[in-house]
């Protein structure tokens, strides 16, 4: 009998060791992971640099409060608006996405006093308060979960956003791409209107980075793409190779002030350690431009294979979505194939890999694929 509070659905497989994309499970059988733990695994597992510069910090100090000086935490800051090209956004630290977009609506609402929120349709934010009553999904919306300021607008529906971002708005927050919904990509239009209607308005602009950031679409944040700069960015997930740590940057429009926002294990030594690495071997290995050629190499594959209904996505962040149920296919690449992808929805196969995946692993998935479309279209 399980002790655990079950809310999870298990694959009897139990990884006990990791390297680079590749993990090992308790009876020694290698898999390829396309998955990454839900895009977590930003520079590969247990890369020797990252292991280092966590070890050493474990050997030196693994966490103190933020009441006294952390000079990690500046390290990351700096190095983080370096890379993302937004040298001029503060950074505050926390823990996880959930309480990254938290920490984005609560700044919104404390700089311009107001409390209407504007998300999109089909939109994943998190499950904690704010957060989850700004995702369209009635089932994990608790009846505690006051949600009466959030409008929905139709996703990528440019006359929506016209229409429905008013002056009483607070903010807008939406994912550049959406990862849960199936890797639906903001169009470029998309984006340009909210960021010119919320330059009207009043609202702060807040881009869901979570999942589409840190380099996964070959540019550090997918926005970038779109050429316009949100007022607040969310970031986790990659931000941290896999140990816990969320962030939002903040634009110079903010006015910062003691006891504005707050938290006991943010920017934590080790977790600093594990943001400041992640940065460092994704700059000395050239892994956002590795994320865009290999990306673009799978988009290829993919589309010479054929079969599916559509596509999409940009970079290392894929969504292949068929005009059928696709659990049987991901358990075939997963127990016969021996690789790790994800779903989403019924019909989807999502994969979130490791910015470091390499064209020969990229090829045995197109490989694995080939095959079970092949096979699936009889």
């Amino acid at each position: 009998m399980s002790h655990l509070f079950d809310v999870y659905p298990l694959y009897d497989i139990e990884p006990v060791k990791a390297q680079g994309s590749y993990l090992w499970d308790s009876n020694g059988t290698e898999y390829l992971d396309l998955y990454g733990g839900h895009a977590v695994i930003s520079v590969g597992h247990c890369h020797p640099k990252y292991v280092e510069k966590l070890t050493n910090q474990l050997n030196a100090i693994s966490f103190y409060s933020n009441s006294v000086r952390i000079s990690l935490q500046e390290e990351l800051a700096v190095k983080l608006g370096e890379m993302s090209g937004y040298p001029d956004y503060k950074l505050f630290l926390c823990n996880s996405g959930a309480e990254a977009n938290e920490n984005a609506l609560k700044l919104a609402s404390f700089h311009n006093g107001r409390k209407k929120v504007i998300s999109f349709t089909k939109s994943f934010h998190g499950r904690t308060a704010g957060a989850v009553a700004a995702t369209d999904n009635p089932s994990i919306v608790a009846p505690v979960n006051y949600k009466e300021h959030v409008t929905f607008l139709p996703f990528n529906d440019g006359n929506a956003a016209e229409e429905g971002i008013t002056d009483e708005v607070c903010a807008v927050i939406v994912e550049g791409i959406q990862g849960v919904a199936g890797i639906h990509v903001c169009t470029d239009e998309f984006l340009q209107t909210l960021r010119r209607k919320c330059d009207e308005t009043g609202a702060v602009l807040i881009l869901d980075s979570v999942q589409c950031g840190y380099g996964r679409t070959g540019k550090f944040f997918s926005h970038q793409f779109s050429g316009i700069e949100p007022d607040i960015m969310s970031m986790a997930k990659g931000m941290g190779n896999g140990f816990p740590i969320g962030g939002i940057l903040i634009s110079p429009k903010f006015k910062a002030s003691y006891g504005l926002l707050g938290t006991t294990f943010g920017g934590n030594h080790l977790a600093c350690a594990a943001g400041v690495a992640v940065l460092d071997i994704m700059k000395e290995e050239n892994l956002i431009e590795n994320a865009a050629e290999i990306g673009g190499y799978l988009f290829k594959g993919i589309e010479k294979i054929g079969g599916y209904k559509e596509l999409r996505g940009r970079g290392l962040m894929i969504g292949i979505e068929f005009d059928f149920p696709v659990k049987d296919l991901r358990n075939k690449l997963l127990f016969e194939h021996k690789m790790f992808t994800g779903v989403a929805g019924a019909n989807t196969i999502r994969l979130l890999p490791s910015l470091a995946l390499r064209k020969e692993e990229a090829d045995l998935f197109l490989e694995a694929l080939k095959k079970e479309v092949a096979v699936a279209s009889i």
